[in-house]
């Protein structure tokens, strides 16, 4: 298919008019960055991440009426995936001390309901589990199977025919569970996934993946240095500056200003921008490759009529890529729920800015060069 085959378009005259678009996209990227931050997810910040599937649609409003003050602390509660999909989010990796007891309680409870007057101990208990004793191995054994039916993560101590003791978890999502279980009625539930990344991971994890994108652009800097020219590579990887951090500072901007694009920047997100950066570099690579070709043919064209022509050249592959990636993605983005949604809008709006960039970024640069310190560009 051949469209856009044969115009002939200024892209370069228009250039400084795209210097004040871009130069306003980063200013308000920035600004909101300053002053309203970046919202990162459990990956770089810690915290617990729980998901429930109910079987019936539940109202997310009653739910954080529900989890509100179980001395959780702030507790972050939103759809996922569907109607029937609940996200809970907490900064906490590990229970409070304080709702020890709570749970001890709700544990004996539950025991002495099943067997009124049964004999047992609490030996001890840690930040993530309670162990009780009982007076014969097959009351232990009774008892595990009895707390697990009730929705309990339970198991016995050892496989010992001898064991008498029964270790019973505690973790977040166990209290949310059991939480809900007593508030929530007619809609069963089941916690799909629960992750836990602690402050120093996540810290970790942020600092690598600044690095990888980082040692990405050095490498594609050096790569296009040889294969080109120095100039050429300065504004391939100049241009990829500009499509991360616009697409960055339109998180900020964009977080809790437009329904269902509260993005948040997580390990997924990361993956996006390195494939952005691929994407970015092979639309600006072609631009590139047809100025060498041309640069070799018209000797004494002038510089910014050549990238012009080769720009002109190369729209109609432009076109077609970035539509059928633009096409994917959106279809990405507004099927594919929650989980997909911050990877695909990176992707959207890095297409288009992108392609935006090889044009009135990287060969600009390019120009400008050429232009500012009377250098003939030459292969």
């Amino acid at each position: 298919m051949r469209i856009f085959e044969n115009i002939h378009i200024d892209w370069l005259g228009k250039r400084k008019i795209f210097y004040f678009v871009s130069a306003g996209l980063f200013l308000i990227g920035l600004l909101n960055v300053i002053f309203r931050g970046l919202h990162f997810g459990i990956d770089f910040k810690g915290g617990t991440e729980i998901v429930l599937e109910f079987q019936k649609p539940v109202n997310v409003s009653s739910m954080r009426g529900y989890l509100a003050n179980i001395g959780l602390g702030n507790v972050e509660i939103k759809t996922f995936g569907g109607e029937t999909g609940v996200l809970v989010r907490t900064e906490l990796q590990e229970l409070p001390r304080a709702i020890f007891p709570k749970i001890i309680d709700r544990i004996n409870s539950v025991i002495n309901k099943e067997h009124p007057g049964l004999s047992y101990t609490i030996p001890d208990t840690s930040a993530a589990s309670v162990t009780y004793a009982f007076a014969n191995p097959d009351t232990a054994s009774m008892m595990v199977s009895q707390l697990f039916k009730a929705g309990y993560q339970t198991g016995k101590v050892s496989e010992e025919p001898t064991n008498k003791m029964m270790v019973v978890r505690v973790g977040i999502a166990d209290w949310v569970k059991q939480t809900l279980k007593e508030r929530v009625t007619g809609n069963p539930f089941q916690v799909v996934k629960e992750d836990h990344v602690g402050p120093k991971v996540g810290n970790e994890l942020k600092t690598n993946a600044i690095i990888a994108i980082f040692l990405s652009l050095i490498g594609i800097l050096i790569y296009l240095a040889f294969r080109f020219k120095f100039i050429f590579a300065l504004g391939a990887v100049v241009a990829l500056f500009h499509d991360v951090l616009i697409t960055i500072g339109l998180y900020a901007a964009l977080y809790g200003v437009i329904p269902g694009l509260n993005l948040e920047i997580d390990l997924t997100v990361v993956a996006a921008f390195l494939t952005l950066i691929g994407y970015s570099v092979n639309d600006t690579v072609i631009v590139f490759d047809r100025v060498r070709e041309n640069l070799k043919i018209h000797k004494t064209m002038p510089l910014e009529e050549l990238i012009n022509q080769s720009v002109n050249r190369t729209m109609s592959r432009t076109i077609l890529t970035a539509g059928t990636v633009l096409l994917a993605v959106l279809v990405l983005l507004i099927f594919g729920g929650e989980v997909l949604r911050a990877f695909s809008f990176t992707l959207f709006f890095g297409t288009i800015t992108g392609t935006y960039s090889s044009i009135f970024i990287a060969s600009a640069l390019v120009l400008e060069y050429a232009n500012r310190f009377q250098k003939k560009v030459q292969f």
